[in-house]
């Protein structure tokens, strides 16, 4: 397969946590495209947490770009460059639902939309929770927190209800390692 090359690249917006880029990029026949590039600066964390009664905390909030509430697990961008993962996913899991995890394992890594941008979001596990307090919402956020059955979770994964990438990727690696 021939290589296609980046000729150039033009920062077009930076925002608060993407820069959006217009790529020039070399196809292999000669010509010349413009691509358009989204670079997440950030990075960021998911977790998956498994109450002691078997069920998943998730979180239920409105998201502007489907213009409508999703179900999802909760997450967040880093606080850093520099930040591990594990202390971002262990933060956002206090903050969004009030729970701290006894215990937090990687369950993945993942680019989010590999067509045009590089977020990586590092997928955890949370077990042994504890209720720790209140939910700590930045002033933008208004966040439901449910629980529910891996098996109700995995029906609407297959049926198209959820379709988040993490979360959906997050239930998906659970149930294959719940099921070992």
């Amino acid at each position: 397969m021939e290589q296609i090359k980046r000729i150039d690249r033009k920062l077009v917006h930076s925002g608060a946590i993407l820069d959006f880029y217009e790529d020039t990029m070399l196809l292999p026949n000669g010509n010349t495209e413009k691509w358009d590039f989204i670079s997440h600066r950030m990075g960021a964390a998911c977790v998956l947490a498994v109450k002691p009664d078997g069920k998943i905390l998730m979180v239920r909030q409105f998201r502007n770009a489907l213009d409508r509430e999703t179900l999802e697990i909760p997450a967040g961008k880093r606080d850093s460059v520099n930040e591990d993962t594990a202390i971002c996913a262990a933060r956002e899991l206090e903050e969004e639902t009030g729970y701290r995890a006894g215990k937090l394992e990687k369950l993945l890594s993942l680019k989010s939309t590999v067509a045009f941008c590089d977020e990586l979001i590092d997928v955890y596990l949370a077990t042994e929770l504890e209720k720790v307090g209140e939910q700590k919402l930045d002033e933008s956020e208004e966040i439901d927190i449910e629980a529910w059955d891996l098996r109700d979770l995995l029906d609407m994964c297959y049926s198209g209800k959820l379709q988040d990438a993490k979360t959906v990727a997050a239930i998906m690696a659970y149930a294959v390692k719940a099921s070992n």
